[in-house]
């Protein structure tokens, strides 16, 4: 329920505080426009994150501002999420994995005709990371040390799940506050035919999004947040069938990485429907509010562009990111609180 602290606007307006929830999905360098997105979300003094569910590179968003946050506030959180996607860009200023020149002068993001992206792409599809030696190192695990100060991130006021897949169960294991280390960020971001699973507590984990991406589940039972904004980069639908061998494969991809979520956001549909509101775990499921923020700029982006980590490509999608977030506020902003704007009945009835 909102906490009762009115707060100034950017517009110069005041309403009562709102505690919300954020679930932020993974996507690899996509994940920029979810830096968009929450940059434009701390300028907004009357919304209080409670916990945050992320997976992927919507765990890296996470861990990285709520340790800012925690450090110096939203301005903190802000300075944050800069800095690492900027270190994110410094970190493959180097890579051979870039567009090629053709695609510089058209003003394409895709790699879909970088040679050497081409060569690694079909590597990958033949060696496993085991297979050579020099495969598993993975360039953001000393960004993330340069980023993140994960004491701070233990002593969060903000929830933190962070979503790893175990290898051997096929289930996912969500990690909170005090367990999260580089390690287990970088399991939930795993890609399995890119990097060797990553060892935790003697268990190997992959990429989280095979099990949540991401799991909304301990939002609803962990935080006092009646309102989830889900931050959504994989498109969930597409108008055309895909026909060429790489088109399928990235359907195949998406189709697979929103699965878990839609089955999440199906069962929270019905449970509002059937629950036992009497019950404080009932009443929580039954006043459960969903909101989203996404762009269609995403859909329109090759799966290979997810590789693509160049400065002007991430700034771009943060762009983009703070004009979809301020589009939803506009449209949305009273809402939350009070109502969903996202309508999760129209999932059962595609059951």
């Amino acid at each position: 329920m909102p906490v009762k602290e009115p707060q100034t606007r950017l517009d110069g307006g005041a309403r009562d505080t709102v505690l919300v929830d954020l679930a932020l999905q993974g996507g690899g360098s996509h994940g920029a426009f979810t830096w968009g997105v929450l940059d434009r979300l701390m300028d907004e003094p009357w919304l209080r994150i409670d916990g945050i569910s992320g997976t992927s590179a919507g765990a890296m968003n996470a861990v990285v501002l709520t340790g800012g946050f925690a450090a110096d506030g939203p301005a903190g959180a802000k300075s944050a999420l800069s800095a690492f996607w900027r270190r994110v860009a410094d970190s493959a200023r180097f890579s051979p994995i870039r567009r090629s020149p053709f695609d510089v002068v058209l003003g394409r993001w895709t790699l879909d005709t970088s040679p050497f992206y081409l060569a690694f792409d079909l590597a990958s599809r033949v060696f496993s990371p085991y297979d050579l030696k020099f495969a598993g190192a993975n360039p953001l695990q000393r960004v993330l040390a340069d980023s993140v100060d994960f004491a701070q991130v233990a002593r969060s006021p903000i929830r933190l799940f962070v979503t790893a897949t175990n290898v051997h169960t096929g289930r996912g294991r969500v990690f909170r506050n005090a367990e999260l280390t580089p390690d287990i960020v970088l399991a939930s971001a795993c890609l399995p035919t890119l990097f060797r699973a990553i060892e935790i507590d003697g268990q190997s984990y992959w990429d989280g999004g095979y099990a949540g991406n991401p799991t909304i589940t301990p939002l609803v039972r962990e935080s006092d947040s009646h309102d989830t904004l889900l931050v959504a980069v994989n498109p969930i639908e597409r108008p055309e069938t895909p026909r060429s061998a790489r088109e399928i494969l990235d359907r195949v991809n998406e189709v697979s990485f929103n699965a878990t979520l839609l089955k999440e956001l199906r069962m929270i549909a019905l449970l509002r429907q059937v629950v036992d509101a009497g019950t404080s775990e009932g009443r929580k499921w039954a006043e459960m509010r969903m909101h989203l923020v996404t762009s269609k700029v995403l859909a329109d982006l090759g799966a290979s562009s997810k590789f693509n980590a160049e400065w002007d490509f991430l700034c771009m999608l943060r762009h983009e990111g703070r004009r979809a977030a301020e589009a939803f506020l506009a449209a949305n902003s009273q809402n939350i609180g009070k109502r969903s704007s996202m309508d999760l009945d129209v999932l059962l009835q595609q059951v």
